[in-house]
């Protein structure tokens, strides 16, 4: 178990995907993103594994859910400064974690 002031640590705010990039270099089939979280935090580029699900036009102006916080990470060519949430369906593909309602971008998770 964790304490919640590990939960804390962990910073997860939403964010609008403003651009969307084919990655042909990654091993999976996957999209470079880059993700607003708004003033405070501002523009952070994200890979996403997310080629099934969603098409490039379609994810354009989509909120997700992200962790803003953790160090950036080599993938390929590209390097992730945000990691993009997402749950696998019944045959591993990844669906994002997205609000239902609009809300404002840069909000935090709590």
């Amino acid at each position: 178990m964790i304490d919640y002031k590990d939960f804390e640590k962990v910073d997860i705010r939403v964010g609008e995907i403003v651009k969307v990039e084919d990655f042909p270099e990654a091993r999976k089939p996957a999209y470079k993103l880059m993700i607003d979280f708004g003033s405070e935090i501002g523009i952070k580029k994200s890979s996403a594994q997310i080629t099934e699900h969603y098409s490039k036009e379609e994810l354009l102006g989509k909120l997700i859910i992200g962790v803003v916080n953790f160090p950036p990470k080599q993938i390929g060519s590209f390097m992730s400064e945000t990691l993009t949430l997402g749950l696998s369906d019944e045959k591993g593909d990844v669906v994002l974690l997205s609000p239902d309602i609009k809300v404002p971008t840069g909000g935090k998770m709590f």
